[in-house]
């Protein structure tokens, strides 16, 4: 396995790795020196999911010591890609060495050709939920039609055609970024490079089950024509570590539902204007908050951004954290009544086995897709739109109204995302797509 060096990609891998590992099979798993330590508690079963630690070579301009996104800001994740790329050739001597059957990948999409070289057949594993995939799929936005990002592709399943879209501003700004900006080396695009990785790989696999998603795996198939592998939902186990003393002391001195939990992710930063209407929305509350956020773009520290008087205003209830945070532990305690989100897919897929409510707030390409998903057609969660005012007010008006059970959303996404909970929990469930997709995978290689 070699993905994005993402700690939501890294983290998605390693959940599916630790259920084919549960079944028995061997994993190689490539992963930044640094980070190696920050995944070690969530592999399951060490004695067969080996840790590769790959040297990041220092591609032009990447500071010193950077191995993931998480470590430059966001307009530098690019850098990343490129020292990815230079680690072709390390990449090509382990396979050599392991002679793996199956090799899964994301964003290098050269891997595949290696895979072939070595007798290896790829599979191009997506992180993000399938409707995503299928909303910004390359050779359907190819066809005539195709270009306008504010509606689905030709052929996008019709009955979510309606809800499932793009706002114009949101449309402009993917377009321009996964059309325009250089991601990585050689002038390659991120539009171009999952375009060559979608064309070149043996199959797709995505964290996904019909039940919820099924309609969408269909249609990339249909457009491809090759195998879509469902391997059900995936529901992380806890990690073996503990929440860390100090946080869970003072997650303890609060009541049952009622802290927020905010984090947005390891690679959105935001300006500092929308970081601070995001804390002050959070105060507008009253209600205790922890959240885990990026310094500003130019900023070094979240101490140096916070509004004025904040601190002061919010001491005892409120606290701003600018590093990584043990997210899963802390959607596990029972003090978190709300979860607001960037509406990455590792975060919904943590939230969605949760107990706390959803407030919906995308930053990038997908995370606007599955906003529309789990607002509008799953309806587990609101989204901070125009509607509700994307400022300090929406911010606040959002939590305020999914935190009353008593309102009609407050009770609807409870209820429904129960239902959801259960479901993705049910005896059996991930037992059969995990039995199915190891078959299917067999079937692949065989």
């Amino acid at each position: 396995m070699y993905s994005w060096f993402a700690l939501g990609h890294l983290t998605s891998f390693l959940q599916l790795a630790n259920k084919l590992a549960k079944r028995g099979h061997k994993i190689s798993f490539f992963l930044p020196t640094k980070t190696q330590p920050k995944l070690t508690p969530h592999n399951h079963h060490p004695h067969l999911i080996t840790f590769i630690p790959i040297e990041v070579p220092a591609a032009n301009g990447l500071p010193s010591g950077a191995e993931t996104t998480a470590d430059v800001p966001y307009e530098d994740r690019s850098l990343i890609m490129a020292s990815m790329d230079l680690t072709q050739d390390t990449i090509d001597s382990f396979l050599g060495q392991l002679k793996p059957d199956l090799v899964f990948f994301d964003f290098t999409e050269w891997l595949p050709g290696l895979a072939r070289k070595h007798g290896a057949k790829s599979v191009y594993y997506a992180t993000m939920f399938t409707v995503s995939g299928a909303y910004f799929l390359p050779r359907a936005r190819a066809q005539p039609g195709g270009q306008d990002l504010t509606r689905p592709p030709p052929g996008f399943p019709s009955s979510k055609s309606d809800m499932i879209t793009l706002r114009a501003h949101e449309a402009r700004e993917v377009g321009y970024a996964v059309t325009h900006m250089e991601f990585g080396g050689k002038g390659k695009t991120l539009i171009q490079r999952h375009a060559v990785a979608l064309e070149a790989c043996d199959a797709f696999a995505v964290k996904s089950c019909r039940e919820m998603e099924g309609v969408y795996s269909d249609f990339i198939q249909s457009v491809y024509g090759k195998p879509v592998l469902l391997a059900g939902p995936v529901v992380p186990k806890p990690p073996a570590a503990r929440l860390d003393d100090q946080l869970l002391g003072w997650l303890n001195g609060f009541d049952k539902g009622s802290v927020i939990y905010c984090a947005l992710g390891s690679e959105c930063f935001l300006s500092k204007d929308r970081f601070q209407e995001l804390l002050l929305g959070l105060e507008l509350t009253g209600k205790p908050f922890f959240a885990a956020l990026k310094p500003p773009i130019g900023n070094v520290t979240v101490e140096s951004c916070l509004p004025q008087g904040f601190v002061e205003r919010t001491k005892g209830r409120g606290v701003v954290h600018g590093g990584w945070a043990q997210q899963q532990l802390i959607l596990q305690h029972p003090s978190i009544g709300c979860f607001v989100t960037h509406c990455g897919a590792g975060s919904l897929s943590e939230a969605m086995v949760s107990d706390c409510q959803l407030v919906l707030l995308p930053q990038v390409t997908d995370q606007f897709i599955n906003a529309r998903m789990m607002s509008l057609d799953l309806k587990v969660g609101i989204e901070v739109d125009e509607k509700l005012g994307n400022n300090k007010d929406g911010i606040c008006k959002a939590i305020k109204e999914i935190m009353d059970l008593k309102s009609d959303v407050g009770r609807e996404t409870k209820n429904n995302r129960k239902k959801w909970r259960e479901f993705l929990l049910g005896n059996g469930l991930e037992e059969s797509y995990i039995s199915g997709f190891i078959e299917n995978l067999r079937s692949l290689v065989g």
